[in-house]
């Protein structure tokens, strides 16, 4: 199974009264979207999953790859690894699946997933970690198939 965890790309800071999940992308946030949008979309199978969180920063993330996505509540910010990975169905899932997501959860299901234990580690802002489990069964085939910053994709 192929699990890809994309950070949401830099986001304004909340206006007052604003809720954190009506926080908007910045024009930074919505060019470093844009480009790590192509560069998913020439990657990702056809049949890729994709689950979004609720929040308006990462659906326009999203929407910047140009694919149809789901809205999935358990990777609203707050979420744990443990919500996440549920909501992929690591490992057992037949198709790769895309999470956009938030930190600190992105981060702590990246450590869980190399390492067997929660870390507070970093994806930065619009970067994607792709992992692939080759068995499902067999936590030994995992691997890690490529971490990407936005700054690295060729406009």
């Amino acid at each position: 199974m192929d699990l890809i965890l994309w950070r949401h790309a830099e986001a304004e800071d909340p206006a007052p009264g604003q809720t954190d999940l009506e926080r908007a992308l910045t024009a930074k946030g919505q060019k470093q979207a844009r480009r790590m949008g192509q560069w998913l979309a020439s990657q990702l199978p056809d049949s890729c999953r994709i689950l979004v969180s609720p929040a308006l920063r990462t659906l326009q993330t999203a929407e910047a790859l140009g694919r149809k996505y789901k809205l999935h509540p358990d990777l609203a910010p707050g979420a744990d690894p443990d919500d996440l990975l549920r909501a992929a169905n690591w490992p057992t899932s037949r198709e790769a699946v895309l999470i956009v997501g938030h930190q600190p959860t992105l981060g702590q299901t990246a450590a869980l997933l190399m390492t067997g234990e929660e870390q507070e580690w970093e994806v930065k802002k619009a970067g994607v970690w792709w992992f692939v489990q080759r068995e499902a069964d067999d936590p030994g085939s995992l691997y890690l198939k490529a971490v990407m910053s936005w700054d690295l994709v060729v406009k």
